[in-house]
C-alpha cells in the first residue's frame, strides 16, 4: 500500500528536511547533509529521492560538479501541506497515529537539544506555551496569515554568524463542540414520547 502524503511529511527525517526547505529555502545535498549533520548522507539521498517521487520537493537547477549532477531542492507549492484526503477521510486512529508521529518528531527535536552537554533555556529561547483564543473562522484564517506574513520576513536568512536555527512548530486543537443536529434529534424524539 503506498505512504500517504502525511506519511511522507510526518516521518522524523523527512519532516527535518521540509523545515529546511519551508520558505522558500533551495538546498543542495551537501547543504542539507551540513545543515543536519546527524544525517548521514545515503540516508539523505533516500529520503531526497523519496520526497522528489511524491511531487513535495522539485529540482530547480542542476550543476554539474566532479563528473556528477548536483540537483538543488525546493519545496513544491503547497509541498507541506496534508492533502484533504489526509485531514478528512482518515480514521480517528488513523489521526491519531499520524499527531503520533508529528509529536514524536517533536520529542526528537527537544531530546536532542538537551543532550548537549551545556544549555540554557532561558538565554536559547526555549517556550512552551499553549494560549486559549476565542475566534471566529474568519479572525482564524487571518491570525495565520498575520502569523505567515511575519514568518515569511526572516524566511530568507542564512544561518552563519549569531543565527541559529529556530523551530517553530504550531498544534491547533479547537474545543470539542456538541452536535446541534443530534441533540435536537433527541429533544423531539423526547418531546414525542410525552
Amino acid at each position: 500500500m503506498p505512504e500517504s502524503k502525511a506519511d511522507l511529511i510526518l516521518h522524523p527525517i523527512r519532516m527535518r528536511i521540509i523545515q529546511s526547505l519551508a520558505l522558500g529555502g533551495q538546498r543542495t545535498t551537501q547543504q542539507l547533509v551540513r545543515e543536519l549533520e546527524d544525517i548521514p548522507q545515503a540516508t539523505m539521498y533516500r529520503h531526497l529521492n523519496k520526497l522528489l517521487k511524491a511531487g513535495i520537493l522539485q529540482v530547480a537547477e542542476e550543476n554539474k560538479v566532479r563528473g556528477t549532477l548536483e540537483k538543488v531542492y525546493y519545496l513544491a507549492q503547497g509541498g507541506e501541506d496534508l492533502t484533504p484526503l489526509d485531514v478528512t477521510e482518515n480514521s480517528s486512529g488513523e489521526h491519531m497515529t499520524l499527531f503520533l508521529k508529528f509529536i514524536s518528531s517533536l520529542i526528537g527535536d527537544f531530546s536532542q537539544y538537551v543532550r548537549q552537554e551545556h544549555y540554557d533555556m532561558r538565554q536559547d529561547g526555549i517556550s512552551l506555551r499553549q494560549l486559549h483564543l476565542h475566534l471566529n473562522d474568519e479572525e482564524y484564517a487571518a491570525l495565520l496569515t498575520e502569523l505567515r506574513q511575519s514568518m515569511q520576513k526572516y524566511a530568507s536568512n542564512e544561518a552563519g554568524g549569531t543565527r541559529r536555527r529556530r523551530m517553530i512548530s504550531t498544534i491547533v486543537i479547537p474545543e470539542v463542540q456538541e452536535d446541534k443536529g443530534e441533540n435536537m434529534k433527541d429533544e423531539a424524539s423526547t418531546d414525542d414520547s410525552k
